[in-house]
């Protein structure tokens, strides 16, 4: 079990984040399965239930120090409420706009990682996580096809909601220098959860059979994917999972299929051939790069 340490292995990274977005994905379609039914605050409040209690155990059985120690707990706390912005905002957004402008302009986050990521953790960005981010973004915006200008205010909170999602996988790496991923996962959980509970006089429906079985998979399934997601920050910098998180959008076209039965237009598949492309530009140059370092170190 790791703890807070920062390892070099871009590869793994990117392996272990991209099995974490397809987590997101099918995370992402049991949240549009409930919110017909259940408010978001409602939905995100069990989902925290779950990961507190299964990173909680396991915190005590690995004996991780406490997150009050870290000299980091700040920005736990920062990142949390960063993460809640995000997703009440995305999620409530998206009762407003059509997958494809949600998609297109939720996935402008990969970006401003790369951005933050130089200015915030001061990450060398290469000309490679360049191509495959902005070569990612093209595949999206292809498969998405928005076909008129969305809403003003919605577009807004999207846009909002992008930022604080990648302004929140910096603090992520930031956080990983000391914290072990599971007490991470615990206290960002927490946080969120007490503050989802706030609203539970005015939202709170209980949930039928159904209802209890969708959210307890939320849970699981969320809790597999932060914690893939924040080991992959763990050995790889910010900027070059950046363009992973387009993969994402891969996996909701195969659940929206397999769940809903949608069959794909022809831009999807060919905005996925671009997505897909900006993965393997990532992998190679990622693999180029270690090459190069080791050859340097050999010499």
């Amino acid at each position: 079990m790791s703890v807070g340490l920062i390892d070099s292995r871009p590869l793994a990274g990117i392996a272990l984040a991209s099995a974490g977005y397809a987590c997101f994905a099918l995370q992402d379609a049991l949240v549009k399965w409930l919110v017909a039914t259940y408010e978001v605050p409602q939905i995100l409040f069990m989902r925290s239930v779950v990961i507190v209690l299964v990173s909680g155990v396991l915190i005590r059985f690995y004996r991780h120090p406490s997150i009050l120690k870290s000299p980091y707990r700040g920005t736990v706390v920062l990142r949390a409420a960063l993460m809640l912005i995000a997703w009440l905002l995305y999620y409530n957004a998206a009762r407003y706009l059509g997958l494809a402008e949600l998609t297109t302009l939720y996935f402008s986050a990969p970006i401003i990682t790369v951005f933050l990521s130089i200015l915030v953790l001061k990450e060398a960005v290469g000309a490679g996580r360049w191509i495959a981010c902005v070569v990612g973004f093209a595949g999206v915006v292809i498969a998405a096809n928005p076909s008129h200008s969305p809403n003003l205010i919605p577009a807004v909170m999207c846009l909002v909601a992008g930022f604080c999602w990648a302004w929140s996988t910096i603090l992520i790496r930031l956080v990983s220098r000391s914290e072990s991923t599971l007490t991470q996962m615990f206290a960002t959980s927490l946080l969120f959860g007490l503050a989802c509970a706030l609203s539970f006089p005015w939202i709170w429906r209980t949930p039928d059979a159904e209802g209890w079985a969708l959210m307890l998979a939320l849970g699981v399934i969320a809790t597999i994917g932060q914690y893939l997601l924040y080991e992959g920050f763990r050995y790889a910098p910010a900027s070059a999972l950046a363009p992973v998180e387009y993969t994402g959008l891969i996996w909701a076209f195969i659940y929206g299929y397999a769940i809903w039965a949608e069959i794909p237009a022809l831009n999807v598949f060919i905005g996925a051939i671009f997505i897909v492309t900006a993965s393997l530009v990532l992998v190679y140059w990622e693999r180029r790069s270690d090459l190069i370092a080791k050859k340097r170190l050999m010499s």
